[in-house]
């Protein structure tokens, strides 16, 4: 029997692999191209993106908050769950939702 795959799930793991491939050489010369690059790609890579603060740092971690920033409200619901699931992450998710 062939497993089925979900639409969704699969969908999530591509955003998550372009995520990894576009932040994976991040420098300061091509910042601000990744950074709008994620943008363009609009609300559907919030929940991925929120998911790499959690393990991002530097610059990368800049460019993924940034982007959550310029997505803007839709990005507000994900943060908020953030803030409260762990103290650790607290306060970068109330400064991001100062920021929105």
């Amino acid at each position: 029997m062939q497993a089925v795959i979900d639409s969704n799930t699969l969908k999530q793991e591509n955003i998550s692999e372009k995520l990894d491939y576009l932040l994976s050489d991040i420098d300061p010369a091509t910042k601000n191209d990744v950074e709008n690059s994620i943008v363009a790609m609009g609300s559907r890579v919030v929940g991925a993106l929120v998911d790499k603060l959690r393990t991002l740092k530097g610059l990368q971690r800049g460019v993924v908050a940034m982007s959550l920033i310029r997505i803007g409200e839709s990005s507000i619901a994900p943060l908020k769950a953030l803030a409260t699931e762990s103290s650790e992450y607290q306060w970068m998710a109330d400064y991001l939702l100062s920021e929105i």
